[in-house]
């Protein structure tokens, strides 16, 4: 079970690395990555501009559990949006324009990663 678990997040942390350097090419500057808060955790935050953005990387190397982007589901969504809220608090963030992306990355055996990036995803 342990071999289990460090593989999925050294494919997540793989993951992770390749929506860091998509968003750093789109000119994004990343400001965290992986801020904790509670049991959840936001995998990027970055500036667009003048747009704080969080950022929710959905990395997979099959499709077994479907789309990537799939996985954000409703109660996900609602844990990001808490988590975004604590961290523009405990760093006393205000009047700043946010929102929620989502980088979604299909890695098929044998193919480049396919990435796509849904801007302003909920």
């Amino acid at each position: 079970m342990i071999a289990r678990s460090q593989n999925k997040k050294s494919a997540g942390d793989y993951g992770e690395q390749l929506a860091a350097g998509f968003i750093k090419n789109l000119g994004y500057e990343i400001i965290k990555q992986n801020f904790r808060y509670g049991h959840g955790e936001i995998d990027l935050v970055a500036k667009d501009k003048d747009v704080l953005v969080f950022i929710e990387v959905k990395y997979r190397k099959n499709l077994e559990f479907g789309e990537p982007e799939y996985a954000v589901k409703t109660s996900k969504q609602k844990q990001l949006k808490k988590i975004a809220e604590a961290y523009l608090a405990i760093n006393e963030i205000k009047d700043q324009n946010c929102r929620m992306d989502v980088v979604a990355i299909l890695h098929l055996p044998g193919e480049e990663p396919m990435i796509t990036h849904y801007i302003n995803a909920f």
